[in-house]
């Protein structure tokens, strides 16, 4: 019973970052409406450049080991909402209003020109962060076997909850939510209706690429390193499971991808690590099978 609890506090900081990226994800496609693959980018992205940040912080600017954290998490930041507000104007706009499915091949080219600008800002070396808050906190012991939770862990499930919870209430309860769903549901009506629909889509996505940006942040603080292709792989999951929860309901995306993060945990306790993305995969695309088939069928009368 430990093993499966360990399991279960295993997939508790994976569930937190599949969370925050996917509200952050459905709050940005519930307008676009198309995939938008520079967000993965964005992710990895600010993960790499608070690592640079911190790495530049310590060495060049003799900075402690805490100021140097905090200067790489404010420049990631900054970059994710530069880049935000960037793309917002250049691609997003634009495409949105004269060809939506050139978002698809506009965003990858985005995603590929953030992997090469972080791969080259690195000079293809990969710096690590040294291990930080690790101490292990007990949450239940049998005398042989302890279930454990780090405080690093901890502090970045916290973090992520507290955002994705904030963000749920302001799109169910403010003036800013009640236009961003009339806006997904309808831009040209809510157009009609008085409400500033261009200033609805920029925060939007401006607020969607802080939550990336932030995902990128906590992942970096926790494995010391974030990949140049991690974009692509979590990319393509938030795609999935955003998918699967719907892009008009952030919340219901960030529940199912914490459920996702969970059950990637289980199952990596108990069957084959190398084919756990293979499972998970195939566990999305049949819920999307299911998902498509519910809504074709026939209500009945």
């Amino acid at each position: 019973m430990l093993y499966f609890l360990q399991q279960l506090l295993n997939g508790v900081h994976s569930a937190a970052i599949y969370g925050l990226l996917a509200f952050g994800y459905a709050l940005g496609n519930g307008l676009l409406q198309r995939t938008n693959l520079a967000y993965g980018g964005i992710f990895a992205f600010c993960g790499q450049t608070m690592i640079l940040a911190a790495v530049y912080g310590y060495q060049a600017l003799w900075l402690t080991l805490p100021a140097t954290i905090a200067f790489g998490g404010v420049v990631a930041l900054a970059y994710a909402a530069l880049l935000s507000r960037i793309l917002s104007q250049t691609v997003f706009a634009p495409l949105a209003s004269r060809s939506p499915n050139a978002i698809v091949a506009a965003t990858l080219g985005v995603m590929l020109a953030l992997m090469e600008l972080s791969r080259i800002a690195a000079d293809t070396h990969d710096y690590w962060l040294p291990p930080m808050l690790a101490t292990p906190l007990v949450f239940a012991s049998d005398g042989n076997f302890i279930a454990t939770l780090t405080v690093i862990q901890l502090i970045n499930t916290t973090v992520a909850a507290i955002v994705v919870t904030c963000g749920a209430v302001l799109v169910a309860r403010s003036n800013f939510g009640r236009h961003w769903r009339a806006v997904a549901d309808d831009a040209f009506a809510a157009k009609l209706c008085g409400i500033h629909t261009t200033r609805v889509f920029h925060r939007a996505l401006l607020f969607g690429g802080l939550c990336a940006g932030l995902a990128g942040v906590l992942a970096a603080l926790y494995y010391g390193n974030l990949g140049f292709g991690a974009g692509l792989v979590y990319g393509l999951k938030i795609l999935f499971i955003t998918a699967v929860g719907g892009y008009y309901a952030p919340g219901k995306a960030a529940l199912g991808a914490t459920a996702f993060g969970i059950a990637e945990s289980l199952w990596a306790g108990y069957f084959p690590i190398e084919w756990r993305d293979a499972w998970m995969y195939g566990l999305l695309a049949a819920m999307l099978v299911l998902a498509g088939d519910r809504k074709d069928a026939p209500s009945a009368a």
